[in-house]
This record gives structure tokens, C-alpha cells and sequence, in this order.
């Protein structure tokens, strides 16, 4: 078993804060879905830390892989729950160039502009994996894809996609667009509604779907530069939806109509 003290755990233990992570390249993931998934990524896992208990548990799992053993404590010290589940990999970031991911030609592309949730930025990797989609831009000031509460709200999405970290909201809707991707703008004062859109067979082609911070929603810059505005409709009678189930609807919007063109 490694001593709390250990060099490699001291390390870990800096990729908690955002200097760390940053400074280091890597950062944690914690839990059996979100190690499974990063184990399942060539090259992404560094290091793979687990107290006894856990590497009894997730035996199957790990085996093959190298795995220091820890004492809870030390465990504790890298999870930022309540609970730890005492199962933790160190791995390089996932990020890549914005130009690398538009090259591969996506289809649905969420941009994620100024927002700073970090479980509704994992939240929406989750839900744009399960859409299908091809990458997620976190541009301007949006959150760390990598804080512990993102990484576990991603639920091993994030280590299935294009990830791109770095880049302004006007780059990324340039380069976007450039791509030949519509780039589309959400906000509660568009006049054009999300059924609307969908009638009319709008989002049958490649989209990227730009979503705003949670209590700001989209500085009017970026809302002009878009292609289009469109706001989620509400029938009922919430004032308005928070922002991983806006970008939800949105995201299952484009990929409804992409398995199931409206007929011309």
C-alpha cells in the first residue's frame, strides 16, 4: 500500500484545484463508469489509484491494469464527495484543436458560451454524448470541463468526445460555421420557436447549437453572430428551463431530425 505521503499521491492531490490541473495536463476521474470509460481510451489513463475495498469490487475492471493500492484516507483526499468511491485514474486532458474536430466533419456540435456550472456542463456532455453529437466547445470564461463535479456529471461521456477548451465564442461560431456547420443561438427573445425550426425541416443538416450562462443566458454579440435565434418553447407555466434540460431538448431535436428527415 502507498504512503499518504507519497510523491505520485501528492500530485494527484493538486489535480483538485484548477491551477493544478491546468499546470499538470491531467486531471481525475473517480468512480467505476468514469474509470471504465477512460481505461477504454487508449493512452488517457496515467495512473489508476484504489483502496483495497474498491480494487476487491471492481476487480474485472481494472485487471490487467496497473493499480496502486491507497488507504481510505488518502482516497478521500482525492474525491470531492461526501463519499468516496475509492476508485480514482489520473489522466491527460482530452482536449483538442478546434480545427482537429471541425476536420472530422461533425453533424451536431454543442458550444457551451460563459457557462459556469460545472454539473450542468457535465450534465450537458452527457446528454450531447447520448444525442449523438460530435464535440463540445467551452469557449470564453465557461467552466472547467475537468472539476471533479463536471467529470462525475459526465458520467464517461466526456471521454467519447471532442472536447475543445481555449477558444472565443466568435472563433468558434467563424470556424464553425466555415465547417458548414448552421450555427444556432438560444435565447428566450428569439421570435422563431424550437418546433417552429423543427417543422420547417430546419435542423436537418450539420448544426452546432450554441448555449449562454445560466443566469445571463447569451451576450447579444454572440446571439447576432449566430445563423439563427431560437427560444424552447413553454406551454406550461415555468418561467423558463434550467440550462442542461434547454440544451437536452435542443440537442435530441437535431437528433430526431437527423434519423428522421421531415419528407420534401
Amino acid at each position: 500500500m502507498l504512503s499518504d505521503s507519497n510523491a505520485r499521491l501528492a500530485a494527484a492531490r493538486g489535480l483538485t484545484s484548477p491551477r493544478g490541473r491546468r499546470e499538470a495536463g491531467r486531471f481525475l476521474a473517480e468512480g467505476a463508469q468514469a474509470v471504465r470509460e477512460a481505461l477504454a481510451r487508449p493512452g488517457t489513463v496515467l495512473e489508476l489509484f484504489a483502496t483495497a475495498a474498491a480494487a476487491r469490487q471492481h476487480a474485472e475492471l481494472i485487471e490487467g491494469a496497473p493499480v496502486s493500492v491507497i488507504s481510505d484516507r488518502a482516497a478521500a483526499a482525492l474525491s470531492e464527495t461526501v463519499h468516496p468511491q475509492g476508485l480514482v485514474a489520473v489522466c491527460a486532458r482530452l482536449d483538442v484543436g478546434l480545427a482537429d474536430a471541425l476536420a472530422r466533419r461533425p453533424r451536431l456540435v454543442a458550444i457551451l458560451v460563459e457557462a459556469n456550472d460545472p454539473g450542468n456542463a457535465g450534465t450537458i456532455l452527457r446528454t450531447a454524448d447520448a444525442a449523438g453529437a460530435d464535440a463540445v466547445l467551452f469557449t470564453g470564461d465557461s467552466v472547467d470541463p475537468y472539476n471533479g463535479k463536471a467529470v462525475r456529471a459526465a458520467a464517461g461521456s466526456l471521454f467519447h468526445l471532442d472536447l475543445v477548451t481555449g477558444v472565443s465564442p466568435a472563433a468558434a461560431l467563424v470556424a464553425c460555421r466555415d465547417a458548414g456547420l448552421r450555427t444556432i443561438a438560444t435565447t428566450g427573445a428569439a421570435s422563431l420557436d424550437l418546433d417552429e425550426l423543427t417543422d420547417r425541416g430546419g435542423l436537418a443538416g450539420p448544426t452546432a447549437w450554441v448555449f449562454g450562462n445560466e443566469a445571463r443566458g447569451l451576450p447579444a454579440d454572440v446571439v447576432a453572430a449566430a445563423e439563427l435565434a431560437v427560444r424552447v418553447p413553454l406551454h406550461g407555466r415555468a418561467e423558463s428551463l434550467n440550462l442542461a434540460a434547454a440544451a437536452a431538448v435542443c440537442l435530441y431535436a437535431s437528433a430526431r431530425a437527423n434519423r428522421f428527415p421531415a419528407p420534401s
